[in-house]
């Protein structure tokens, strides 16, 4: 075979129609809705396209690590849901439906999670006892259905994600309670949330590892 001919294989089968549609369908058309949506619902609000399009560090001149372990403490959620639901959702990898289930859970918490600590949910918009009662009936009912699941797979990192998670939970509902000052008690709070969501990403990586190897 020629090279001309090589490259014309190669083109064609990176240029195929159902490739290129799929790309469009899922990918493209989708993020640009969700960009052109957003620019213009927040515009109606009031902001400006710099304030909607740049960083906040950015706009008020601070440094790039500003919130730097807030936000890290964020990409620890995101990775935690995309694990999970990429898992949940695949056609081929695993096929057993309680498997499934239980990583769509985890996902789904881990997303609920990542929300509210990048919008501040709780803090400014909902009632945050009404949104931690959500998590505990959440984790609750994944505990309830999946509880010989989880033990059999790592029932230790799932409590102790939960017991670290808890005490931020704590930290925050008593922190005008104490004799410490609120600076003090973030630290302890926000330590407390940044290594639970570490383990819990953990323990979502072991649940995912565990059900990929049982599928093969």
């Amino acid at each position: 075979m020629s090279k001309d001919n090589s490259i014309k294989e190669l083109l064609s089968q990176m240029l195929a129609s159902k490739k290129v549609l799929a790309c469009f369908l899922a990918v493209v058309i989708p993020a640009l809705l969700f960009y052109v949506v957003s620019i213009l619902t927040l515009k109606s609000q009031g902001f400006g396209f710099i304030e909607i399009l740049r960083d906040p560090a950015q706009q008020s001149g601070e440094s790039s690590f500003l919130g730097f372990l807030s936000n890290v403490g964020v990409f620890l959620w995101i990775s935690a849901t995309a694990l999970s639901f990429f898992f949940a959702f695949s056609k081929t990898i695993l096929k057993n439906k309680r498997h499934k289930e239980l990583l769509f859970l985890i996902g789904s918490l881990s997303f609920l999670l990542a929300i509210d600590d990048f919008f501040m949910i709780h803090d400014r918009y909902i009632e945050q006892k009404i949104v931690y009662l959500i998590y505990a009936i959440f984790i609750g009912f994944i505990f309830i259905r999946h509880l010989k699941t989880i033990i059999k797979i790592d029932g230790f990192a799932f409590l102790l994600a939960g017991s670290f998670l808890a005490l931020s939970i704590l930290c925050d509902l008593i922190e005008d309670k104490t004799p410490f000052t609120y600076e003090q008690v973030q630290v302890v709070e926000e330590g407390f949330k940044f290594v639970g969501a570490a383990i819990w990403l953990y323990f979502v990586s072991r649940v995912a590892t565990f059900f990929l190897n049982s599928a093969n």
